[in-house]
């Protein structure tokens, strides 16, 4: 069962709400400030940015401010109920810098290299997310010079799978962000 299909069943909607409210907690912004985790992906102003996954948009607001009036940030999501919410804060928030849309990060959509950094927060490793798929799809859509920033939201995890798959290399470590060349 993929993601989309658990987040219509009755379960599904309840652990939705359930993981909705952990990721917006204050426990999490006191400890886990969304500003100086993004710090370390590298973003500077004028960037053209994806964020895959952004569910609440615990980044996203933050990450906008980073890139300024002069960058463009993508906040995608595989789940319409996270698009609608992410949407209302971008709008109360008022920026312009940004556009929130529904897809699958496997097929993106978007022209081959359109990125200069993708974000990947909170998402891998994710049991049900083929990361083969999400890294060829990254990779095509990342400059040359593009930067994949992960932030794993298991402390220690080594992204060792992301180094086997041969598109990337460990560029920096930077605030638990790992940062990635494309190869």
């Amino acid at each position: 069962m993929n993601t989309e299909t658990l987040a219509k069943t009755a379960f599904g909607k309840v652990l939705v709400k359930i993981l909705a409210a952990g990721m917006e907690s204050r426990f999490r912004y006191r400890f886990f400030s969304p500003v100086k985790i993004l710090m370390g992906a590298d973003i500077v102003p004028g960037q053209n940015v994806l964020e895959i996954g952004c569910g609440t948009g615990y980044f996203t607001i933050p990450a906008a401010r980073l890139i300024g009036d002069e960058g463009n940030l993508t906040a995608m999501d595989i789940l319409q109920e996270s698009v609608d919410h992410v949407t209302m804060k971008v709008q109360k928030a008022n920026l312009k810098n940004v556009s929130v849309k529904k897809g699958n990060a496997m097929d993106t959509g978007f022209n081959d290299e359109t990125f200069h950094t993708v974000l990947l927060f909170g998402v891998i490793p994710a049991p049900m997310l083929p990361l083969n798929s999400l890294l060829s799809e990254t990779h095509r859509i990342l400059k040359a010079e593009g930067n994949l920033a992960v932030w794993p939201p298991i402390p220690g995890w080594l992204p060792q799978s992301i180094l086997k798959s041969g598109l990337f290399t460990l560029r920096n470590k930077c605030c638990s962000v790992y940062n990635f060349k494309r190869c």
